[in-house]
C-alpha cells in the first residue's frame, strides 16, 4: 500500500487522472482542467489562443470542435451503423449482442470465442478465446469497473460525454499469419491520410511504428515504445487509405483504425484525440510539424 501511495505522490500525472474520478474535481471547466493537465504533462502553458503543436491543437479541438455526430462516431456500437452506411457493411466486425448490464448476458448462448467491451470507454476489454476457460466472475469485475467509469472526465474528450454506457460483444477474429492482432491507425488531417501508426505485439510488449504513405518508417516516434521494422506493408494498404480518407472527410483531424484479417479489411474505431493529446513525439520538433498539418481556420467553433 505504501508503495502504491508513493507511486502516486511522486507522479503528478497519476494524481490528476485519479482526481478526475471525484465529483468535486469535475467542477473545473474543461478549459481550466485541460490547462492544468497540459502543464503537468509538458511543463509548459497550454496556448489556446495560438496553438501550434499537435498536442496543443488536440486540446483546442476538444474545446471548440464539437459536432453532434462525433458522439455517434466514438460509440463502439453506434459507430458500426454509421461506418457501414458510408463504406459498406462488409468492413464491420459482426456484433453478437448489446447489453445495458452484465447480468443481461446469456453466456450459454454465446459462441466459444468472442470479445466483450464497453461502448463508452477506452481500454476496458476482455478477449475470450475459449469459453470453458473464461472466468466469468473476473470478467464481470473488469467490465463493471469500466462500465461505471466516466471516460470523458479523465481527459475531457467531449465526444464521449453523452455516449450511453453499454456492453457490446463482438465476434472474435484472428489472423492466421499473425496471432497478435495488428492495428493500422491512419492519421487523417483535414480529410487526408498522412501517416499510419502500426500497433503490434500487444500481448507481449506493445510496439508502435509510424509509416508514411509510401510505407517508409518516419523520422519520428512516440517515447517509451519500441518500433518494429519487420512489419510488412499490408496487402490492402491502399484500400485502407482510401476508406480512411472517405471516413475523415470534412474533419480537421481524426484517426481511423483498421485491421487486416486473413486478407479482409475490418474497421476498428474512430479516435479524435490520439493519446488524448498528452504524449510527446521524438524528436520534439515533430510535435510542431504534425501540428502544422491541422488547419483550424475552417473549424466551426462551438463555444458552448
Amino acid at each position: 500500500m505504501l508503495k502504491k501511495i508513493d507511486k502516486y505522490i511522486t507522479n503528478p500525472k497519476l494524481v490528476i487522472n485519479a482526481l478526475s474520478y471525484f465529483y468535486f474535481f469535475n467542477f473545473l471547466s474543461d478549459e481550466k482542467y485541460l490547462k492544468l493537465k497540459y502543464y503537468i504533462y509538458f511543463n509548459k502553458k497550454l496556448d489556446l489562443d495560438n496553438p501550434k503543436t499537435f498536442n496543443e491543437k488536440m486540446q483546442w479541438l476538444k474545446l471548440y470542435n464539437r459536432e453532434d455526430i462525433y458522439t455517434t462516431m466514438v460509440d463502439k456500437y453506434e459507430v458500426k451503423k454509421y461506418v457501414s452506411k458510408i463504406i459498406g457493411e462488409e468492413y464491420i466486425i459482426p456484433t453478437i449482442g448489446i447489453y445495458n448490464k452484465f447480468e443481461d448476458i446469456d453466456f450459454e448462448n454465446l459462441p466459444d470465442q468472442f470479445v466483450i467491451k464497453c461502448t463508452h470507454d477506452s481500454g476496458g476489454i476482455v478477449i475470450c478465446k475459449s469459453k470453458k476457460d473464461l472466468n466469468i466472475a473476473k470478467t464481470k469485475k473488469i467490465i463493471n469497473k469500466y462500465l461505471k467509469r466516466k471516460y470523458y472526465c479523465i481527459h475531457r474528450e467531449w465526444p464521449y460525454k453523452n455516449v450511453k454506457p453499454r456492453i457490446i460483444i463482438e465476434k472474435y477474429v484472428e489472423d492466421k499469419n499473425n496471432k497478435s492482432m495488428r492495428d493500422y491507425k491512419f492519421f487523417c488531417f483535414n480529410g487526408e491520410v498522412k501517416y499510419c501508426l502500426v500497433c503490434s505485439d500487444r500481448e507481449t510488449e506493445l510496439k508502435e511504428t509510424f509509416f508514411d504513405l509510401n510505407w517508409n518508417k518516419t523520422e519520428f516516434k512516440r517515447p517509451n515504445h519500441d518500433i518494429d521494422l519487420t512489419i510488412e506493408k499490408p496487402k490492402n494498404y491502399d484500400l485502407m487509405i482510401q476508406l480512411a480518407n472517405t471516413l475523415s472527410k470534412n474533419i480537421p483531424f481524426v484517426r481511423i483504425d483498421f485491421y487486416e484479417i486473413n486478407g479482409q479489411v475490418y474497421f476498428g474505431e474512430i479516435t479524435f484525440y490520439p493519446a488524448s493529446g498528452f504524449t510527446k513525439f521524438e524528436p520534439e520538433e515533430w510535435d510542431y510539424k504534425l501540428g502544422k498539418l491541422i488547419n483550424l481556420e475552417k473549424v466551426n467553433i462551438d463555444e458552448k
